[in-house]
Order: C-alpha cells, then structure tokens, then sequence
C-alpha cells in the first residue's frame, strides 16, 4: 500500500511540473508539508522525491530544499510528440508451422531454465555454446551418417548470417557461382557483401556441366538436396563432378536447406559426406525444420579455414541467445528433435 501511495505521489508531482503548475525554479513543499497535504507519510513523500530528483524533475539544495528543474526543451519535444501522434503496426500474419509441438518446445525451455541456472546468463563464446555444437556433432552422426567436429562447428542465427560469414571467410575478391535460378536471398546477400556472382544454368539434375566447366567461380554456392524453385535433387554422378570442380584454394558452399524431410529412396549423402579434399562449407538451419521464428543454423568449416576465421570473426559474439541454444540442444539431446522430423516425415508420405 505504501508503495502504491509514493508511485501515485510520483506520478502527481510529474504531471504538475510538466503542466507548468510548479514552475522552473520554483521551491516544492517540504517533505512533512507535503506528507500532511495528501495524507501520506513522510516516507511515502522522501520515495517520490527522491525518484522526481533521479529522473531529472527536481533537485535538491542543502539546507534549503527541493527546486523544480528547467524543463523547456524537454517539455517542447513531449507536445511535438502529442501533437504528431502514429499509427500502430497490424500484428504480424501467423506463419507457425502447424505440425511442430511447441508445448514440447516450452515444456524444453522451462527445464532449460529450471536445471541450468546461471549458466544462462553467461556470454555465448564466439562460435556458439560448446552443448549446442556438441549436440549437432552427435546428431549428424546418429541421424545423418556426418563426421563434424565439434570444434568446426559455427553456430549463427540463420542462413543469410551464415552466407555473410563465408564472403568474410572467403573474401570479396572471389567470384561465387550460383544455381540460376536459385533462392532470391543467396544472390542479394552475396550481391549485399560486393562479391561478383555468376549465374550457373540448371539442368535436370543439377547445374549444367558446361556452365560448371566455363564458369570463372573461385566458390560454388549449390542446394543439392533440394534446389529452389527448381525442385531439383542433385544426382549422385553431379554431386562428384561438383567435387571434382573443388579444390586447389576453391570451395563449395553446401547449403542443405530441408534435407531432414529425406523420404526413403532419394539420395540424401551431402557433398560434406563425399568429401575427400577438405573443400565443402556445410550449412544448415533449423527455421524450416522446427520453426521460421527459431533463427539458429550452423555451418561446419574445413580444418584450413579455421586459423581465417578465427583471424576474421573471432571477435565478434555470437548472434543467437545463450538460451535459445541450450533450449535447442536439450532438444535434440533428448531425441526430440529426431522424433519430430519422423513425426513429419510420415505426414508428407500420406
């Protein structure tokens, strides 16, 4: 009650000095005046004044009181603000993903926040949570056959970010080859950045070998398991001319963007897997496996290229929430994660 008491004093000392009913420069009543002209006590008044004088409002002079502060500029920036007024934002569409379990998602967070304390609150290291990376290393093993340590595992809030990460990597001096057509953000990042890009004909199963041959890419920008808006699935045979193309200072972006919805039959081996000259960048995310607003994604370098990023970026911090990656490698520890893919894996066969 007696807080309710000093927050309402509070509010009605502000708007009389902002009204000009206390003037600039003008002595406020004394704390035992003004605790007997609202009935509150002295205490109640001390509170208000003391939040008036930390906000700016009034000051105090020893020995002699509280005085009103000159507020003109102040109280000209607030009418503009009046008078202008603004027109609120329509609330975003729902874009949820239908088939995701999001109470299992919150019933994850708030075990999260139960069992891991503090440790929430401690600065993510530069290239993500050591639980999270070692948790994606332990599912591309079980779930996707995948040999990536830990330690070249980067984590980052999307593709796009990733995409930026590998011209800062690579460099803007080099030309990156993309599938044409292909997903409109690649080329605007890499057109963002300032890198040259060569635009790559697609063909029935993948770019087209005598674009691959003639281009002037010194990096190879491919979604082999499923290109957009193509549809496309890279061949087996492409994939290794892909490999082939790589190597002697040229790398491959691997983007492997909704390669967990793999149905039984399709080829679902990435380029990282097949791999023998260290050449392939792999990057993945989780906005379409779990959630469009869940921005997290990760790519896993080559051995050659860590020194270069470390020399690069490793000064920047990570750009996803501490919390969201405990939370994420929670999930995909306790076989959740895997759980929900077979969950919508046999949806899309019905």
């Amino acid at each position: 009650m007696v807080e309710k008491k000093y927050l309402n004093l509070y509010r009605m000392m502000k708007n009389r000095i902002c009204s000009g009913e206390y003037a600039a420069g003008e002595k406020l009543p004394s704390k035992r005046v003004m605790a007997d002209k609202t009935g509150c006590s002295t205490i109640t008044v001390e509170r208000a004044y003391a939040m008036l004088a930390e906000e700016g409002y009034i000051k105090t002079r020893e020995r002699s009181g509280y005085y009103v502060c000159a507020l003109d500029v102040f109280l000209k920036d607030r009418r503009i603000k009046e008078q202008v007024g603004f027109s609120y934002l329509p609330e975003e569409k729902d874009s949820r993903n239908r088939d995701f379990e999001y109470s299992l998602w919150f019933k994850t967070v708030r075990r999260v926040l139960s069992e891991k304390g503090d440790r929430l609150f401690v600065k993510s290291p530069n290239k993500g949570c050591a639980v999270l990376r070692n948790a994606i290393a332990d599912y591309l093993l079980t779930y996707r056959g995948m040999v990536a340590e830990p330690a070249r595992i980067i984590i980052g809030s999307g593709s796009e970010q990733l995409y930026e990460s590998v011209v800062k990597i690579l460099g803007r001096d080099k030309c990156f080859g993309i599938e044409d057509p292909s997903y409109e953000q690649i080329e605007a990042v890499y057109l963002g950045e300032g890198v040259r890009i060569s635009k790559l004909a697609m063909g029935a199963d993948g770019i087209e070998s005598e674009a691959l041959l003639k281009g002037e890419m010194d990096v190879l920008h491919v979604t082999p398991f499923c290109s957009y808006p193509t549809g496309v699935t890279t061949s087996a045979s492409k994939r290794y001319e892909y490999l082939k193309w790589a190597g002697e200072g040229r790398y491959i972006v691997e983007d492997d963007f909704n390669s967990e919805f793999f149905m039984p039959g399709q080829p679902i081996e990435p380029l990282y897997s097949l791999d023998s000259k260290a050449s392939v960048i792999y990057i993945n995310t989780f906005s379409k496996s779990l959630s469009p607003s869940m921005r997290m994604g990760y790519m896993i370098l080559p051995e050659a290229l860590m020194p270069i990023y470390d020399e690069r970026l490793g000064q920047f911090s990570c750009t996803v929430p501490v919390l969201d990656q405990y939370v994420l490698a929670e999930f995909i520890a306790s076989g959740n994660f895997e759980r929900h893919l077979n969950r919508m894996r046999r949806k899309m066969k019905v």
